[in-house]
């Protein structure tokens, strides 16, 4: 029996958010090793399958401990892990605000997977953890991860320092979520 809250896998209208599980590696690796994911994730070697098993073990552990971390974006028409999406603190550091992020596989560009996901993801930074507002950050170059906080209903704070570098960090508070 799993000591992950029941509340921690979201449905949407076409999506199903669930916490990383074993089952979950080989389609999440796969998507760690595209090369327009990795361009935004590493300047190191490609991740291995072990490493995405060590990366489940801690996500699960989190889910664990603070209620919140990675899901798998399963899209519900094919079962298929199209992403992942989080609610985590920013680089990990358990006193920096929450974030929300999202990665998704090439194939499942262009089909608002990934504001479907983030807005999920939002949604369960208020109603579920109860915060006040949470961030978003990305690589000033992704430009296509900019557009998708503006769509989930995020708004522009500037470039910040997070994860060592300098990264463009968006914002929404509870009071600014859309209707």
């Amino acid at each position: 029996m799993s000591d992950i809250p029941e509340t921690a896998t979201i449905e949407t209208k076409r999506l199903r958010l669930e916490p990383f599980a074993e089952s979950h590696a080989a389609s999440l690796n796969a998507i760690n090793t595209e090369p327009q994911v990795i361009a935004f994730l590493s300047d190191g070697p490609p991740e291995i399958l072990e490493d995405t098993l060590q990366t489940i073990k801690r996500v699960r552990e989190r889910w664990r401990t603070v209620g919140y971390s990675w899901w798998a974006i399963i899209e519900t028409a094919s079962d298929k892990v199209i992403g992942a999406a989080c609610l985590q603190h920013v680089a990990n550091k358990p006193d920096a605000e929450l974030e929300i992020g999202w990665r998704l596989a090439k194939a499942a560009n262009g089909n608002g997977y990934a504001t479907e996901a983030g807005k999920a993801a939002a949604d369960y930074a208020f109603d579920v953890i109860g915060v006040d507002h949470i961030v978003s950050v990305a690589d000033q170059r992704n430009t296509a991860s900019h557009r998708v906080m503006e769509r989930v209903g995020m708004r522009f704070r500037g470039i910040e320092t997070h994860y060592d570098a300098p990264y463009t960090t968006y914002v929404m508070h509870r009071s600014d979520r859309p209707a």
